[in-house]
């Protein structure tokens, strides 16, 4: 008898709740943080002050925020037996590796369920400093303290580095660190209130969370991006490098997003930060491919509506910025610690049990076990 139901692969056109945290807009091209278009306010608004909108519901009083960054700067101060953690990482392990041990290091028993917005804020500020941490010394250098009198971004710049954070860097991290603070019901973020729905503690549900972003379609493409870019190598290649790649049926990394069918909004908003910021060859190269790109995609699939997403000019955001490709998917995971603790709190909020069905299409009851059955 054939079956009723009605099946969603990968839960398109399923609605699992609501939030008040984050609107997508697919159809509109609209990232919306708690009524704010993040095209208003990215960049410009310091990221303690995202954190705060996100978490509270409203901007704070004065940028950056004074609570939240108080807070932050507090929480940086990071039990001994987590750094005994950290330090004990095979420094060969690729950071993403690193991070997935350094947030479940983080659960050292002060977080319980239900979770609280000073749990997030040791999320939040925990996760850069002791991947900086883990770098430095994978990279055999020294690890250096959190300096009190830096913001969130530039102290993340100042732990990797070493070096006194370049102010138009350290804008231009803080604007991708906003962009990609909270995503709706992405991958990540599913994951996570899955996992606060069983009344887990944050850590463990953030530990679910980055392991979704160890694939390559939530999240692990911007180095896929650079690696696209070199290979293209001159702006002068664009076209024909295209076009013998979409001949040959390969992807072309950076383009096209589930949500949305029209411009990704926070791929405006990081083309215009790239601009401030990116090597000026370098973005000829990258404006070179994406035009090259999407003329050559709309030929091939006219009714796609594939668009530039994301992920391609956080690659060249991130850069700019100084960062190793092995650290695009990890510093993801650093900005979206805002999304996910925002989350936790709603969810756990107004809890039930995330459980969904899953339709049955096996053999029918009745088989019978080929051989006699123990006594």
């Amino acid at each position: 008898m054939p079956s009723l139901t009605v099946v969603s692969p990968g839960l398109d056109d399923v609605v699992v709740g609501r939030s008040k945290i984050s609107f997508v807009g697919g159809e509109t091209g609209e990232l919306v943080y708690r009524g704010f278009d993040v095209r208003e306010i990215v960049p410009g608004v310091p990221y303690e002050s995202i954190v705060h909108l996100l978490l509270h519901g409203d901007p704070p009083d004065r940028d950056p925020s004074t609570e939240v960054a108080a807070a932050l700067a507090a929480a940086r101060d990071v039990p001994p037996s987590v750094v005994g953690v950290v330090d004990a990482l095979d420094p060969r392990l690729p950071p993403l590796d690193a991070l997935r041990t350094i947030l479940s290091a983080l659960g050292d028993g002060t977080y319980a369920y239900p979770p609280t917005a000073d749990q997030g804020y040791r999320l939040i500020a925990r996760t850069p400093e002791l991947l900086a941490r883990f770098v430095r010394r994978s990279h055999g250098q020294a690890p250096l303290a959190p300096r009190s009198d830096l913001g969130h971004a530039a102290n993340y710049l100042w732990m990797l580095t070493g070096a006194a954070p370049d102010p138009a860097r350290v804008r231009a991290l803080e604007g991708y660190l906003a962009l990609l603070a909270d995503h709706g019901m992405n991958a990540s973020t599913f994951a996570l209130r899955v996992a606060v729905s069983t009344q887990t503690d944050l850590v463990s549900a953030a530990v679910a969370a980055l392991a979704t972003l160890k694939g390559p379609v939530h999240g692990g493409a911007p180095s896929l991006v650079s690696d696209m870019l070199d290979a293209v190598g001159r702006p002068e290649r664009a076209e024909t490098w295209v076009a013998d790649r979409v001949a040959r049926g390969e992807l072309l990394f950076g383009f096209g997003h589930r949500a949305y069918k029209t411009e990704d909004p926070r791929a405006v908003v990081l083309h215009g930060i790239a601009r401030e910021v990116a090597d000026p060859e370098r973005l000829r190269l990258a404006e070179a491919v994406e035009r090259a790109a999407l003329a050559t995609l709309r030929r091939a699939k006219p009714n796609a509506r594939l668009y530039t997403n994301v992920e391609y000019y956080s690659a060249v955001v991130l850069e700019s910025v100084g960062l190793s490709r092995d650290l695009f998917t990890p510093t993801f995971a650093v900005a979206r610690t805002a999304g996910w603790t925002a989350h936790a709190l709603e969810q756990a909020g107004a809890n039930r049990l995330i459980r969904p069905d899953v339709e049955y299409v096996g053999p029918p009851s009745g088989r019978v076990w080929p051989r006699p059955l123990r006594g």
